[in-house]
């Protein structure tokens, strides 16, 4: 980040301010009031909700949650980016704090709202966004300790997203590569718009060994053996004060030579937006495209992405609308897997729309179940399997009143929507090739790694 933070105020939705915290002294929350009253007036005007803006020599950043905002000063030329995402963790922080961020849970917790804007923020710089690690030394008053606790490792060493003492019978890492297929189609059967939005979810279960060391070993790196290419000389004081689990993680050739301009075998995998945990070494990946980083504890994103190259639809839907007189219509829809044999298709869920004043339903299929769902205006069709390379049919026919307002205006009907999972199964068919997990003490781990494609906002509009 250029530049700091000035000021960070929390606003009601009147534009009141209900807690403000001054970093550096040059913005006041007269200024603050200004700009947002001037917002509030200008709240129709689209141009003017812009999460960033600029006037007479200072910055305001801010973003909107439940009924409050949360506002950033500045005068210097800050990274706006970074700051749009450490308000998000603010948010993070607080609701793991309060269950709920609102201007409720606020007024309730003033003095642990402000130990905890001290602990993430230094002189308007970020510090510790973590909220594992911040509730190990802030306690609300219902886990408050009676001993005071000497401050947790993460606090005073570069690892600040992993605490110490951590114990589990097993040390297990679980590596889940899910993306989500977003589509949609037009009424001519045209794709629009396709894209894979990819993770790397990850949950690590490993505890962490205390190792009591000498001055003397420390200095040499004789008996441990520490001083290699393998661990960065930042992690060196984690890694052997508490014993903290490093570990290493391969994608697939197609994608680390495509990275790197290399020659490819088959077709290379182009990933745009990548985005890392805070975790990950990122002068290790941009030498050698390897994934190293020490895991924080529990659930975290390790790595997402972004695939903007035109997908090829998974399930692939046919419709046709057949209206008899002026009551009865006939709905006939084809659904057929277009990914391969091997795989299948989960709790396919399709909504079909249908008018809003629909009666008398009656629907048959070839495979799963189909019913009449009136509070969604649609035919939901559900198929717990649906294998790779088939097809299934739905016929229905229902009634309309017979009687119409001829002025109405035409009945606008929302698109097919689509909901499944494919196990076993990536879009963009980035594997990982290992998992390693190396520790002082040489304990063993167990990787276990998952694939999974599910439906995002996949929508067809054929009817």
């Amino acid at each position: 980040m250029a530049g700091a933070i000035s000021a960070l105020f929390i606003m009601d939705m009147k534009g009141r301010c209900l807690i403000s915290r001054d970093y550096r002294g040059d913005v006041t929350l007269v200024q603050a009031e200004r700009f947002f009253s001037r917002f509030l007036e200008k709240e129709g005007d689209v141009e003017s909700q812009d999460p960033v803006s600029y006037d007479n020599g200072v910055t305001y950043i801010f973003i909107q949650y439940n009924n409050v905002y949360l506002l950033t000063t500045s005068r210097q030329n800050c990274n706006a980016a970074s700051l749009l995402l450490f308000l998000h963790r603010v948010v993070d922080v607080f609701k793991h704090y309060f269950k709920e961020l609102e201007e409720e849970s606020l007024r309730d917790n003033f003095v642990v709202v402000y130990e905890l804007l001290d602990e993430m923020m230094d002189f308007g710089y970020p510090q510790y966004t973590e909220a594992k690690i911040l509730s190990e030394f802030i306690k609300t008053d219902a886990h408050r300790l009676e001993v005071m606790q000497r401050p947790p490792m993460a606090v005073t060493n570069a690892v600040s997203w992993r605490g110490e003492g951590i114990h589990y019978k097993k040390n297990e890492i679980f590596l889940d590569v899910v993306e989500s297929v977003n589509l949609l189609v037009n009424s001519n059967g045209q794709i629009v718009r396709s894209e894979v939005v990819g993770a790397l979810k990850m949950r690590a279960y490993l505890r962490c060994l205390a190792t009591h060391i000498t001055i003397a070993n420390l200095l040499l790196g004789l008996e441990l053996n520490i001083y290699d290419d393998q661990i960065p000389f930042y992690s060196l004081a984690s890694l052997v004060g508490s014993g903290m689990p490093d570990c290493k993680l391969g994608l697939n050739d197609r994608v680390l030579l495509e990275t790197k301009g290399g020659p490819t075998s088959g077709k290379a995998i182009d990933l745009d937006d990548i985005k890392f945990h805070q975790c990950v070494r990122l002068a290790r990946f941009e030498s050698d495209r390897t994934i190293s980083f020490v895991p924080p504890d529990g659930s975290f994103d390790l790595m997402t992405y972004r695939l903007s190259t035109e997908v090829k639809p998974l399930i692939w839907v046919e419709a046709q609308v057949e209206r008899h007189a002026r009551s009865r219509v006939e709905i006939f829809v084809k659904a057929q897997s277009l990914f391969k044999a091997r795989c299948s298709a989960t709790n396919v869920v399709m909504e079909l729309p249908v008018p809003s004043d629909t009666t008398k339903p009656s629907i048959k299929t070839s495979m799963g179940s189909a019913k009449y769902a009136p509070e969604k205006d649609a035919l939901v069709w559900k198929i717990k399997k649906f294998p790779g390379n088939k097809d299934y049919k739905l016929h229905a026919e229902y009634r309309l009143p017979s009687i119409t307002n001829e002025e109405a205006p035409p009945d606008k009907r929302a698109p097919i929507r689509l909901k499944f999972e494919i196990p076993y199964f990536t879009v963009s068919g980035i594997q990982v090739r290992y998992i390693k997990v190396i520790e002082r003490s040489g304990y063993q781990a167990l990787p276990w790694v998952r694939y999974i494609t599910m439906a995002g906002e996949y929508e067809l509009r054929l009817i």
